[in-house]
């Protein structure tokens, strides 16, 4: 014996305000299947509901959606309701009856398939005064008016350009930027409270100021957007001027020191090691200095050397006393071969 419905008690309203159902029978599909789809849309607004729907991955719920457009339209058509108003006030699905089939299986037996139906009803009606206020607000404030922006109105518009022109103002005097922000920030502050106290008075929401009395200001908007343009012109002038003055005077500092560092006398052959010259363009070596200077390792490697040849020398000794004397050393290895011989 199966058990009470569980949402049998959300039928119990007042009876001024009417129901609505709308109810689909033998619906390919398990009833576990299709309740865990109307759990997601049991009492939200039609509207809220049938987006749910829409993107809901279960095949069954769009079986489910034409459901519940067939109850809002039986809501619509019959009890004259509005379907903007309307909520899912109720929503089950039960079991219908099971197709038997089997399936051959081996040795001569057989496997049974239970295909099953369900019936899925759905139950709409009114959403209550205060809820339906509720629901309004949030999609005029999703609408576009709602989410227009404060600070779009004509008289910010002017605002905006005045704090224009006081910026131009300020970057041609020598202002520095600090005093520029403040100055934009207390523009701000005087602009919403402007804003506020204008809606105040007229009795208008803040996000409808800019929808009263439109046409009255169109030529000044065009033309205040034309002064704001030649203002923002003036001051973009200013800082290109400003920067190409500090291109000019880095340039002038690198002259110089370009110049300065001209004057400067290259060292002289004289500061090398006594015994020694240095490495020719051509990668030859000098006649007479035979002994190759390695200065990064700090090495010396005379004709008989392991490296000798293919060591890049940057410097050339006569001797091995003269490149020891200049702090040069011998490789390990020639060294050990001395020994061993």
């Amino acid at each position: 014996m199966t058990g009470a419905k569980l949402n049998e008690g959300a039928l119990l309203i007042d009876d001024d305000r009417p129901v609505t159902k709308a109810t689909a029978k033998y619906l390919r599909g398990s009833a576990s299947k299709a309740r865990e789809v109307l759990d997601l849309i049991r009492g939200l607004d039609v509207r809220r509901a049938d987006e749910i729907l829409q993107f809901t991955t279960r095949d069954v719920a769009q079986d489910i959606r034409k459901v519940l457009a067939s109850a809002v339209a039986n809501a619509v058509h019959n009890d004259e309701q509005d379907a903007d108003e309307l909520f899912v006030l109720a929503c089950f699905a039960d079991e219908g009856p099971t197709l038997r089939r089997f399936r051959p299986r081996a040795r001569g037996r057989a496997t049974r398939i239970r295909k099953r139906t369900c019936h899925i009803t759905v139950v709409v009606a009114r959403l209550s005064d205060e809820r339906l206020e509720v629901i309004q607000n949030r999609q005029q404030a999703q609408s576009a008016a709602g989410r227009r922006r404060a600070g779009t109105t004509a008289q910010s518009r002017r605002d905006r350009v005045e704090r224009s022109r006081t910026r131009a103002q300020s970057l041609r005097a020598g202002a520095t930027d600090t005093q520029a922000v403040e100055d934009d920030q207390a523009l701000e502050v005087g602009e919403a409270e402007a804003s506020e106290a204008s809606a105040e008075h007229e009795g208008t929401p803040a996000a409808d100021v800019d929808a009263v009395d439109t046409s009255e200001v169109v030529a000044d908007e065009v033309a205040e957007e034309l002064e704001d343009a030649a203002a923002e012109q003036a001051a973009a002038d200013i800082a290109e001027s400003d920067l190409a003055d500090e291109v000019e005077a880095s340039d002038d500092a690198g002259e110089a020191e370009v110049e300065g560092a001209d004057d400067t006398e290259p060292p002289a052959d004289n500061e090398l090691p006594t015994g020694a010259v240095a490495a020719p363009e051509d990668g030859s070596i000098p006649e007479g200095y035979e002994i190759k200077g390695n200065q990064n390792s700090m090495k010396y490697h005379v004709p008989s050397g392991r490296y000798y040849d293919i060591t890049i020398a940057e410097v050339f000794f006569d001797t091995a006393e003269h490149a020891e004397a200049a702090g040069y050393e011998a490789p390990a290895v020639d060294t050990e071969n001395d020994g061993s011989d």
